[in-house]
């Protein structure tokens, strides 16, 4: 059989969807872990981390049954799920790539706004520093968080935990956007082969049936 044939795209398309579900089950894993040693301690953070990884191993179950059984329902329903997988996820890794400081300080003032005290102090005690920003429209915060800080240089002189995350944040946002441009793609080729794959006629099939 040539590789552009029903069984690789049925072999190709079952790939694809297997990596899937261990980058679903990775992130259940990472986050299941991350609360397991405390290192976060918000229920949302890792409720949308197990969110993600749970509806991304969804998807590629389904996927996958739809390619072994040559399913053209839950086909369709899946390069259409993965197609807007892909324009979200396309549209956050641009964003990523493009954010400025200024919009790196304003998204971590956005995000560190709505985390509550324990999972603050969480932060600063792994971070070893003390509140995010000491900025003059954000002092009163900024005093409170110092105020029930637990780090350990809370004797000596802290860093503000806002100057060590924009310090490796530039770099981990281009890593991240990197990162999930390339799996983007990695979506419109299961979008393509799933649309390929469905066109295709099973060789073990009533050759005069159209599937």
């Amino acid at each position: 059989m040539v590789c552009g044939g029903f069984t690789c795209s049925k072999n190709a398309l079952c790939s694809l969807n297997v990596v899937y579900m261990l980058v679903g089950l990775l992130l259940i894993g990472v986050a299941a872990w991350g609360k397991g040693f405390g290192l976060v301690s918000s229920i949302h953070i890792i409720g949308g981390v197990i969110a993600v990884g749970f509806f991304l191993l969804l998807i590629a179950i389904v996927g996958l049954v739809g390619a072994i059984h040559h399913h053209q329902v839950m086909l369709f329903f899946y390069m259409v799920i993965l197609f807007i997988v892909f324009l979200f996820q396309f549209g956050v890794s641009c964003s990523c790539l493009a954010m400025n400081g200024g919009q790196q300080e304003a998204l971590l003032n956005s995000a560190w706004g709505m985390l509550n005290n324990k999972t603050k102090m969480d932060l600063e005690s792994q971070l070893d520093c003390c509140g995010l920003l000491n900025l003059p429209e954000s002092q009163a915060q900024f005093d409170q968080d110092v105020a029930h800080c637990t780090a350990s240089c809370k004797s000596e002189s802290c860093h503000t935990c806002g100057e060590l995350m924009l310090t490796h944040a530039t770099v981990a946002l281009k890593i991240l956007g990197g990162v999930g441009l390339f799996f983007s793609f990695t979506e419109i080729l299961g979008v393509w082969l799933a649309v390929r794959y469905r066109n295709q006629k099973d060789p073990r099939a009533n050759p005069s049936a159209f599937l």
